[in-house]
């Protein structure tokens, strides 16, 4: 016979289980963000004498083109995403930019520093009203004092805005039953810590956000994290981590919108690419390919100037790729996303320049399904 004592210890745990089960039935959906590059940037970030010896006049270009839409388009853009946060529903947890959020390449530490922290000081003068977390990118540590200058400046922002301290670009967080990983690409341990992170946290959704895509979508087929021949290694088991967790990656870096199902041996995953440099708000959807049989070589042809000397390269770089494509799009379509996270579903709404031009909505929780 069972005592009063057992009935009672029984009786608590029966208790506390469901307690537990009525949370998750009931977790409230939410949304949030995301931002691809931003590159902020100002003339006065700059040692130009320096970037023309170091870089040439391209980057000379693209820092005057950065430092015009940084005065003209970024502030629209802060005050639109204010907006949605105010009256977007489900109700707008946070917003993750995906790497590159200042340009770099000032030419010395003081430059570098001072970039972070007027990037910083425009984002808490936006008030968004929650937190806004950053993913490291490559320009974000590109020149003299760069690195430190992030993490004397940018990390302790993000501890700030989670409440927490941060003390190396790999962090996660969490949000009602899912778990969003921002993966250093640059710290050849990320990929040690990403497999011990997905490996102790159970989640019904895996988002993963870093900068370079895992997988290529465009022209610059290069570009993928671990994309050297002395890297596979390392991409198999990047791939096959994200495809055993079913997660959705989130990119930017090339500057183009794509979505594509990669299949792995251990599943498939979701990637979904972002660009946030919108040249004009009025901006249009260009280039735009849907359907698997746009996927391969031919792709190259998108950005027929760059880099003439390494279109074989890039040619078999997606030829490798084909067969794993369960699905693919691809646009030169600047803008942001909002993506809704209701328990096992997850809907992502792509908006194109500003003005709440919603031009793509896509169930990325479905798109895992295809064969």
């Amino acid at each position: 016979m069972r005592t009063r004592g057992s009935w009672l210890l029984t009786l608590w745990v029966l208790i506390i289980f469901g307690f537990f089960v009525a949370i998750g039935q009931n977790a409230q959906p939410f949304a949030f963000i995301a931002l691809g590059d931003l590159h902020f940037d100002r003339l006065a970030h700059h040692d130009l004498d320096y970037v023309r010896q170091r870089h040439g006049e391209g980057d000379i270009r693209q820092i005057l083109n950065y430092s015009r839409l940084t005065e003209t388009v970024l502030p629209k853009t802060f005050a639109e995403l204010r907006e949605q946060v105010k009256t977007f529903q489900p109700s707008v947890a946070f917003v993750a930019q995906l790497g590159d959020f200042v340009e770099g390449l000032c030419g010395n530490p003081q430059l570098a520093r001072r970039q972070c922290e007027e990037a910083i000081a425009f984002v808490r003068e936006a008030q968004l009203g929650v937190p806004f977390l950053i993913t490291k990118g490559n320009h974000d540590i590109t020149g003299p004092g760069a690195l430190d200058a992030y993490n004397a400046v940018i990390l302790p922002f993000l501890g700030e805005q989670l409440g927490q301290p941060i003390k190396s670009a790999s962090f996660f967080i969490r949000r009602s039953d899912a778990l969003f990983a921002f993966f250093d690409a640059y710290d050849d341990e990320s990929l040690n810590w990403l497999e011990k992170v997905l490996s102790s946290q159970q989640a019904k959704q895996v988002f993963v956000l870093l900068h370079p895509p895992v997988v290529p979508i465009g022209a610059r087929s290069l570009w993928h994290l671990y994309a050297r021949p002395e890297q596979q290694t390392q991409r198999r088991r990047l791939l096959n981590l994200l495809g055993r967790h079913r997660a959705i990656v989130l990119t930017a870096h090339l500057h183009k919108f794509g979505v594509v199902v990669r299949r792995t041996d251990e599943g498939a995953f979701v990637q979904v690419t972002l660009n946030s440099v919108i040249p004009s708000p009025e901006v249009e959807p260009r280039q735009v390919l849907q359907g698997v049989e746009h996927y391969g070589g031919e792709l190259v042809k998108l950005e027929p100037s760059f880099e003439p000397q390494t279109e074989a390269q890039r040619r078999a770089s997606l030829e490798a790729e084909r067969s794993f494509i369960g699905y693919y799009e691809y646009a030169d379509a600047p803008g942001y996303a909002i993506f809704v996270v209701d328990g096992s579903k997850v809907r992502a709404h792509f908006y194109v320049g500003l003005g709440k031009r919603c031009w793509r909505t896509l169930d990325l929780t479905a798109l895992r399904t295809v064969p």
